[in-house]
């Protein structure tokens, strides 16, 4: 998605762990057995009594299957325990013997993460040289990076969604003839998302988007429909959106009417309040002030109207108002700017391309679709029709005596030039140190541990990797067995003003090839959910520090309080409706990212710089090791993923470097 930013604010304690004390009576019977916790329970007894195991059989079944088909796992997914085990141990000092190292394996190309911009370098270097030999090393347990898929078989019904990356956000508009012509090599043909996507779905059956007001914050749990916001990139159709005027829509709002008469000024105004100022001078501001600083300070509008955005922008900026730039705010499609003389704000191309190029699983399927091209084997198919339900051997992803090997579970802590002969990479995988030499190296793992792995690195450079600190992101699946809830009440979307989840939505309704997506209200769904943990800014405190401390704070999060948090929202949502969280909520998966969007300089609290911008100073090839990623970009895009992948391939193909 979008560049991402601290958020901060007195929300933060709202935004805390919680715990409710509503247990149902078959989890308590569960807890009292021992024999399966209350996680494992949502995960897998439900799915259990369908199949007519026992929840214990049913959970070493699943299990099973999930080493061997890593989609298939539920639980945390993502950084998922033990995934960042070794990560961690090097930051925090530990170092690894080269000496002991296991056999030294030979390559032309060692990949530093198998994300889609690994994967791309993979496929454009052997695009150059197509009798190369590349290994790919993976920390993982699946290959894809934050592309990752999560299925689910719910009553005998196959249900594909994504955990992380999620779209090929305005390829019309925003990717390069390079990012294009590799999916084009892949099989992606742009323009069959335009029926593959059903945008008539959830308008159809008269379904909008909505506002959750929860009680803690607002005094009363209030589910508002009709929401008339249109967002950039945008997968309805602006006459589609079953949106209501914005006075009607406002008039809902559990605020005071003074609030309810200042939203309104907020979308409907073309007064200026920036009167008398130059272009430069108004776009020098919006820069520098938040948009609740917009909303409070400049407008003049109360804490109340700010409240019931808060927390609407974290699922595209992974932060809260008071963190983004009003600037930016203007550019994705808030209101208050309307009167400026600016004029749209958004950029109109990429407004006007719309959030359809979705696969069922998200940009997995191009993870999948690369690994299918470079790893002999492992899937058959040769397009975008039939990668959605190709089945993956994932014992054939490193195989002997393949000119490509993707190896999962596999942790690089050491990567060296080996004075001009090549490049040497030491890596954990089971415990054991291993090695493995090649002629070249890429870097396309998080820039954030560069530094820890590559010892040549300069002062300058480890400094400018280290200032691309990731916003912690969670996607979670909560998957029910009929979604009529939602159309008796009336929303497809619903955003949280002020809430644990931020985003809560019925799934993109895409069918491709022989896969079809839930189109009957009876059938079984996945429900998307997105949490951004936060922590408050503190003054003198490097904002960066406090992504460091909420990446703490989700990963010392449990379960519970995330099932606990899904349970309490759906409820408040769709209760009403006649959902109960007890008897139709069938699974739950939680792809949790520690290290979600990447993104480079907020000009909130970043002075500007003098020189070459950072990014650039931090992928400077260092010999025969080059550096890809989206971090490479500070742009948290797939097409960003693919065209620094292009890049440090040609970086590698320069002369003197063959």
């Amino acid at each position: 998605m979008c560049p991402s930013t601290p958020w901060a604010g007195s929300w933060a304690e709202m935004l805390s762990l919680r715990f409710h004390p509503a247990r149902s009576l078959r989890t308590t019977m569960a807890r009292m057995r021992g024999d399966v916790s209350r996680r494992d329970f949502l995960n897998g007894t439900a799915l259990a009594i369908a199949a007519g195991l026992s929840p214990a059989a049913w959970l070493r079944a699943a299990n099973a299957a999930a080493a061997d088909y890593p989609p298939a796992g539920h639980g945390f997914r993502g950084s998922a325990p033990g995934s960042f085990d070794v990560a961690h141990a090097l930051r925090d000092g530990r170092r690894f013997d080269a000496a002991r190292a296991a056999a030294d394996e030979r390559y032309d190309l060692v990949v530093v993460g198998a994300g889609i911009s690994g994967l791309a370098a993979a496929w454009f270097y052997r695009r150059e040289k197509p009798n190369a030999r590349i290994l790919l090393l993976e920390a993982n347990d699946d290959f894809g990076g934050h592309a990752q898929r999560n299925e689910f078989t719910i009553d005998g019904r196959k249900l594909i969604s994504y955990g992380g990356s999620e779209s090929l956000q305005s390829p019309h508009s925003l990717y390069s003839a390079e990012a294009l012509g590799l999916l084009g090599a892949l099989g992606v043909d742009i323009d069959r998302f335009e029926t593959a996507f059903d945008r008539s779905l959830y308008p159809g059956l008269g379904l909008s988007r909505g506002i959750l007001f929860k009680r803690e914050t607002f005094g009363v749990d209030r589910l508002v429909t009709g929401d008339p916001l249109r967002m950039v990139a945008d997968d309805i159709p602006p006459d589609r959106m079953n949106a209501r005027p914005i006075a009607a829509f406002i008039a809902d709002y559990p605020v005071s009417g003074s609030a309810k008469r200042q939203l309104i000024e907020l979308y409907t105004s073309k007064r200026d309040p920036l009167a008398g100022r130059s272009r430069a001078q108004k776009e020098a501001l919006l820069e520098h002030t938040s948009y609740r600083d917009w909303i409070t300070k400049v407008r003049g509008f109360g804490a109340e109207v700010a409240d019931t955005f808060q927390d609407r922008s974290h699922d595209f900026f992974a932060a809260g108002i008071d963190a983004v730039p009003a600037g930016w705010a203007r550019e994705t499609g808030y209101p208050g700017f309307a009167g400026l003389g600016l004029g749209a704000g958004t950029d109109e191309a990429e407004m006007e391309d719309p959030y359809i190029y979705h696969f069922p699983d998200g940009n997995a399927s191009i993870a999948r679709l690369l690994v299918r091209s470079l790893v002999a084997g492992v899937a058959p198919g040769r397009g975008m029709e039939d990668i959605v339900l190709a089945p993956f051997d994932y014992s054939r992803l490193d195989a002997e005596g393949a000119l490509v090997r993707l190896r999962l579970r596999s942790t690089a802590v050491e990567v060296r030039n080996r004075g001009g002969e090549g490049v040497d990479t030491l890596y954990v995988r089971d415990g054991a140190v291993r090695a493995a030499h090649s002629r070249h190296a890429i870097m396309a793992c998080y820039h954030s541990m560069d530094p820890y792995l590559l010892p040549e690195l300069t002062a300058r450079q480890k400094d400018a990797l280290a200032l691309n600190v990731k916003s912690p992101l969670v996607y979670v699946k909560v998957v029910v067995r009929n979604w009529r809830p939602w159309v008796a009440r009336g929303v497809h979307e619903v955003t949280n003003a002020v809430g644990f989840h931020s985003r809560i939505k019925l799934d993109y309704p895409v069918s491709l090839g022989d896969y079809r997506c839930p189109r009957s209200p009876d059938e079984p769904m996945v429900l998307h959910l997105v949490h951004v943990p936060t922590v408050p800014l503190t003054p003198g405190v490097d904002p960066r520090d406090t992504l460091r401390a909420a990446r703490a704070q989700l990963l010392a999060m449990p379960f519970d309080t995330f099932e606990n948090e899904a349970r309490d929202e759906l409820t408040r949502i769709a209760g009403p409706g006649g959902f109960d969280a007890d008897r139709d909520i069938a699974a739950i998966t939680v792809n949790r990212w520690g290290h979600g969007y990447s993104g480079g300089d907020n000009p909130l609290h970043d002075k500007p710089r003098a020189g070459a911008p950072p990014n650039e100073i931090a992928r400077a090839r260092i010999g025969a090791i080059a550096f890809a990623n989206s971090d490479s970009a500070w742009a948290a895009y797939a097409h960003a993923a693919i065209d620094e992948a292009h890049r440090a391939v040609q970086e590698l193909a320069a002369p003197g470097r063959s």
